[in-house]
């Protein structure tokens, strides 16, 4: 199971994006997502550590992925990485 994180605020567009990028990948990968509010003490701290700068933010197994609007392409290929790693160890 590899673990994601999602950054969001409330009226966010990119927001609503990230999460139907997240689920048309989760048919094909096994994932976990965790959506946190940007604006809790949580999301800012996450936000911080990860260098997210505005919303939606996006970390994998606790690595910064990206903000903005996510690319489902760079998602899955990260995955697939990720996948592939830890069939080798």
């Amino acid at each position: 199971m590899i673990d994601i994180t999602l950054l969001t605020q409330d009226d966010c567009g990119y927001c609503d994006h990230a999460k139907q990028v997240l689920a048309n990948v989760a048919a094909d990968y096994p994932i976990r997502v965790t959506e946190i509010d940007l604006a809790s003490d949580e999301g800012r701290r996450l936000a911080e550590e990860a260098m997210v700068l505005f919303a939606p933010g996006l970390l994998v197994d606790g690595e910064p992925f990206g903000h903005g609007r996510i690319s489902e392409r760079k998602l899955r290929r990260t995955l697939t990485n990720l996948a592939e790693e830890r069939t080798r160890s």
